[in-house]
Protein backbone atom coordinates (compact mmCIF):
# COMPACT_ATOMS: atom_id res chain seq x y z
CA UNK A 1 0.00 0.00 0.00
CA UNK A 2 2.90 2.29 0.99
CA UNK A 3 3.95 1.83 -2.63
CA UNK A 4 0.97 2.77 -4.08
CA UNK A 5 0.30 5.91 -2.07
CA UNK A 6 3.68 7.18 -3.23
CA UNK A 7 3.44 6.48 -7.10
CA UNK A 8 0.31 8.60 -6.20
CA UNK A 9 2.23 11.11 -5.17
CA UNK A 10 4.61 10.70 -7.72
CA UNK A 11 2.03 11.32 -9.96
CA UNK A 12 0.66 14.60 -8.64
CA UNK A 13 3.88 15.75 -8.82
CA UNK A 14 4.31 15.26 -12.56
CA UNK A 15 0.16 16.12 -13.11
CA UNK A 16 1.72 19.58 -10.87
CA UNK A 17 4.25 20.13 -13.31
CA UNK A 18 2.41 19.76 -16.36
CA UNK A 19 -0.88 22.00 -15.37
CA UNK A 20 1.44 24.82 -13.91
CA UNK A 21 2.54 24.66 -17.65
CA UNK A 22 -0.14 24.72 -19.13
CA UNK A 23 -2.07 27.34 -16.80
CA UNK A 24 0.91 29.82 -17.62
CA UNK A 25 0.49 29.21 -21.20
CA UNK A 26 -3.58 30.75 -20.72
CA UNK A 27 -2.40 33.03 -18.67
CA UNK A 28 -0.02 34.58 -21.19
CA UNK A 29 -2.98 34.32 -23.61
CA UNK A 30 -6.11 35.67 -21.59
CA UNK A 31 -4.41 37.01 -18.27
CA UNK A 32 -3.39 35.14 -14.93
CA UNK A 33 -6.38 35.84 -13.10
CA UNK A 34 -8.91 35.23 -15.51
CA UNK A 35 -6.99 31.89 -16.50
CA UNK A 36 -7.01 30.69 -12.36
CA UNK A 37 -11.22 31.56 -13.08
CA UNK A 38 -11.19 29.30 -16.40
CA UNK A 39 -9.26 26.89 -14.64
CA UNK A 40 -11.64 26.59 -11.80
CA UNK A 41 -14.47 26.75 -13.53
CA UNK A 42 -13.45 23.89 -16.16
CA UNK A 43 -12.28 21.91 -12.54
CA UNK A 44 -15.89 21.92 -11.43
CA UNK A 45 -17.44 20.89 -14.21
CA UNK A 46 -15.31 18.03 -14.54
CA UNK A 47 -16.19 17.68 -10.79
CA UNK A 48 -20.09 18.28 -11.35
CA UNK A 49 -19.77 15.15 -13.82
CA UNK A 50 -17.81 12.87 -11.68
CA UNK A 51 -19.84 13.50 -8.40
CA UNK A 52 -23.34 13.62 -10.09
CA UNK A 53 -23.87 12.18 -13.17
CA UNK A 54 -21.14 9.15 -13.34
CA UNK A 55 -22.00 8.91 -8.93
CA UNK A 56 -17.98 8.47 -8.62
CA UNK A 57 -18.13 9.89 -4.74
CA UNK A 58 -17.20 7.70 -2.18
CA UNK A 59 -17.95 10.42 0.94
CA UNK A 60 -20.71 12.08 2.40
CA UNK A 61 -21.43 15.45 0.52
CA UNK A 62 -24.42 15.83 2.64
CA UNK A 63 -22.34 15.93 5.86
CA UNK A 64 -21.01 19.48 4.19
CA UNK A 65 -22.48 21.61 7.37
CA UNK A 66 -20.46 19.42 9.99
CA UNK A 67 -16.97 20.73 8.72
CA UNK A 68 -14.83 23.12 10.85
CA UNK A 69 -14.91 26.74 8.47
CA UNK A 70 -10.97 26.82 8.42
CA UNK A 71 -11.15 23.45 6.36
CA UNK A 72 -12.86 25.81 3.38
CA UNK A 73 -9.76 27.56 3.01
CA UNK A 74 -8.55 25.51 0.75
CA UNK A 75 -10.47 26.33 -1.56
CA UNK A 76 -9.24 30.19 -1.44
CA UNK A 77 -5.80 28.53 -1.19
CA UNK A 78 -6.39 27.02 -4.22
CA UNK A 79 -6.85 30.13 -6.24
CA UNK A 80 -3.63 31.34 -4.63
CA UNK A 81 -1.65 28.41 -6.02
CA UNK A 82 -2.98 28.52 -9.24
CA UNK A 83 -1.98 31.98 -9.84
CA UNK A 84 0.82 31.84 -8.43
CA UNK A 85 2.40 29.07 -9.85
CA UNK A 86 1.56 30.96 -13.26
CA UNK A 87 3.29 34.04 -12.32
CA UNK A 88 6.24 31.77 -10.84
CA UNK A 89 6.79 29.77 -14.31
CA UNK A 90 6.01 32.86 -16.23
CA UNK A 91 9.04 34.41 -14.49
CA UNK A 92 11.42 31.99 -13.35
CA UNK A 93 10.38 29.03 -15.86
CA UNK A 94 9.11 25.62 -15.18
CA UNK A 95 11.76 23.79 -13.63
CA UNK A 96 13.21 26.72 -11.42
CA UNK A 97 9.64 27.95 -10.79
CA UNK A 98 8.69 23.80 -9.34
CA UNK A 99 11.52 23.23 -7.67
CA UNK A 100 10.90 26.86 -5.59
CA UNK A 101 7.35 25.70 -4.83
CA UNK A 102 8.80 22.03 -3.58
CA UNK A 103 10.70 24.03 -1.13
CA UNK A 104 8.32 25.63 0.27
CA UNK A 105 5.96 22.63 -0.14
CA UNK A 106 8.26 20.56 2.18
CA UNK A 107 9.26 22.75 4.54
CA UNK A 108 5.19 23.87 5.03
CA UNK A 109 4.48 20.16 5.29
CA UNK A 110 7.29 18.94 7.52
CA UNK A 111 5.96 21.71 9.83
CA UNK A 112 2.11 20.76 9.46
CA UNK A 113 3.13 17.42 10.78
CA UNK A 114 5.27 18.00 13.27
CA UNK A 115 2.11 20.16 14.88
CA UNK A 116 -0.31 17.75 13.75
CA UNK A 117 -2.55 20.83 11.76
CA UNK A 118 -6.13 20.43 10.48
CA UNK A 119 -6.24 16.98 11.82
CA UNK A 120 -3.12 15.30 10.82
CA UNK A 121 -1.65 12.97 12.68
CA UNK A 122 1.46 13.95 14.70
CA UNK A 123 4.76 13.13 13.15
CA UNK A 124 7.93 13.79 15.05
CA UNK A 125 10.44 16.27 13.97
CA UNK A 126 13.61 14.62 13.61
CA UNK A 127 17.50 16.00 12.56
CA UNK A 128 17.39 13.75 9.69
CA UNK A 129 14.42 15.90 8.32
CA UNK A 130 16.33 18.65 8.55
CA UNK A 131 18.67 17.36 6.51
CA UNK A 132 16.71 16.74 3.87
CA UNK A 133 15.22 20.07 3.78
CA UNK A 134 18.67 21.38 3.83
CA UNK A 135 19.71 18.77 0.98
CA UNK A 136 16.87 20.42 -0.84
CA UNK A 137 17.57 23.84 -0.24
CA UNK A 138 21.04 22.77 -1.94
CA UNK A 139 19.57 21.20 -4.74
CA UNK A 140 17.26 24.03 -5.21
CA UNK A 141 20.07 26.30 -5.64
CA UNK A 142 22.23 24.54 -7.78
CA UNK A 143 18.71 24.69 -9.94
CA UNK A 144 18.78 28.09 -9.91
CA UNK A 145 22.66 28.57 -10.78
CA UNK A 146 22.97 29.55 -14.43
Amino acid sequence: MFLVALLLAFIAGVAMAVQGALNTGLGKIIGLLESTFVVHVIGTAVLVLLLFLLRLGRGELSRITDVPWYLYLGGVISVVILYTVQAGIAQLGAANATTAIIVGQVGTAVLLDCLGCFGLEKVPFTWFKVLGIALLAAGARLMLMK
